[in-house]
């Protein structure tokens, strides 16, 4: 690669700029730079301009698919898009409060365009997120295809649509077809991070730790500002047993985002690894402390599971199910503080259940280390050929 075309935009009230720059790789050189100016109330069309001057600037020849995609807007209204890029905004805070949000703000979106295949997507993503979290993953599938298959029928060369897809054929362990709808999502846009990204956490689930951490390096680097995107570098890193770098690399997701409570998960289950029962106690309270949520709680009496203090872990125990009573809660969550208590029996009988809600932890049952002490026995090996992962 040559050359490298970068872009920035800055807003002032209603008015926008951008400013678009041609650099050579090699020694940073700025060929050609421009500034192109518009009215965030004409936004779509803004964007659009803004693309073909740059193109007829570079004198850069496109195809006839290129060139239709360039001149191509995902609605005509601005308010309806506004709306549905909160709800992005919202969704990447990844928070039961920020999925709701962006729940709201998608079907705001709708009922200003019903046409709006993108809006539909968010949705179809947000439930792919909220399942096994905040409702049970079987239930998020069925709304997750529902959307999904709206989006594609209302624009079948859409890139955000094909993940979407293989979003909901993953959830439900169709691993093979999955991997081919973010091939084709892909292939529509080799610039959509955000499917490098979950393509990263599927095939980090088959145990293809180094293509998981490439994908996610590729993800990193078209979109470098997110931190989601840092923290699943570091869980990959975990998952391959690379604990040191896992924990720089957490470090490095909090100091881009302090209140990411799921880096600190990470640095507990690290310093599980390392011996240091007191640290990950330390880390996985303060994942808890913004969320106290099932999903922390779980890792939380597992740790003290783990440093041998029963009375910790049993009243973990205890609140998961008095939290199951007016909520919902995953049965992997169970399954974890069982683990460190060391009664295998209901961990495989906490893991079934899992399955039988398809529960997105089924993702992990092949390579994570917290299942070691069980991975031997009959009922854990038949859930791996279950979720199509005993190879």
């Amino acid at each position: 690669m040559g050359t490298v075309l970068e872009g920035s935009v800055r807003k002032a009230g209603d008015k926008l700029r951008v400013t678009a720059q041609l650099i050579n790789v090699s020694d940073g050189y700025h060929i050609w730079s421009k500034d192109y100016d518009g009215d965030v109330k004409d936004i779509l069309n803004f964007q659009s301009n803004v693309a073909e001057q740059v193109v007829q600037a570079l004198q850069v020849k496109l195809g006839g698919d290129e060139t239709r995609a360039l001149a191509k807007k995902p609605t005509e209204n601005p308010e309806a898009h506004r709306l549905y890029l909160l709800g992005r905004y919202e969704f990447g805070k990844y928070t039961q409060a920020g999925w709701n949000n962006a729940i709201r703000y998608y079907e705001q979106a709708l009922k200003l365009d019903p046409n709006y295949a993108l809006a539909y997507c968010g949705l179809a993503d947000n439930y792919a997120y909220m399942g096994s979290v905040v409702m049970p993953e079987k239930e998020a599938i069925a709304k997750e295809k529902e959307f999904a298959q709206k989006a594609l029928e209302l624009d079948p060369e859409l890139a955000e649509a094909h993940m979407s897809i293989a979003l909901a054929l993953i959830g439900a362990f169709d691993w093979q077809n999955g991997l081919k709808e973010f091939d084709r999502a892909l292939e529509l846009n080799p610039n959509l991070a955000f499917a490098y990204e979950v393509q990263a956490w599927t095939v980090n689930g088959l145990g293809r730790f180094d293509e998981a951490i490439a994908k996610t390096r590729k993800a990193v680097e078209l979109d470098p500002l997110n931190p989601f995107f840092q923290m699943s570098l570091s869980f990959f890193q975990y998952w391959a047993r690379q604990y040191d770098d896992a924990i720089a690399q957490a470090r490095k997701t909090l100091e881009m985002d302090p209140n990411s409570a799921i880096s600190h998960v990470l640095l507990g289950l690290s310093f599980l690894k390392k011996g240091d029962t007191a640290g990950a106690i330390v880390e996985l309270q303060k994942a808890r402390a913004p969320d106290p949520g099932a999903w922390y709680q779980g890792f939380l009496g597992y740790a003290y599971a783990i440093s041998g203090d029963r009375v910790k872990a049993d009243q973990a125990l205890h609140e998961l199910e008095d939290l199951a009573k007016h909520q919902y809660v995953s049965p992997t969550a169970f399954a974890t503080i069982y683990l460190g208590l060391g009664d295998k029996g209901k961990v495989l009988d906490w893991l079934e259940k899992s399955y039988e809600q398809q529960d997105s932890a089924c993702w992990y049952l092949k390579i994570d280390q917290i299942y070691d002490n069980v991975r031997n026995e009959p009922r854990f090996q038949a859930l791996l050929k279950k979720v199509g992962l005993d190879q």
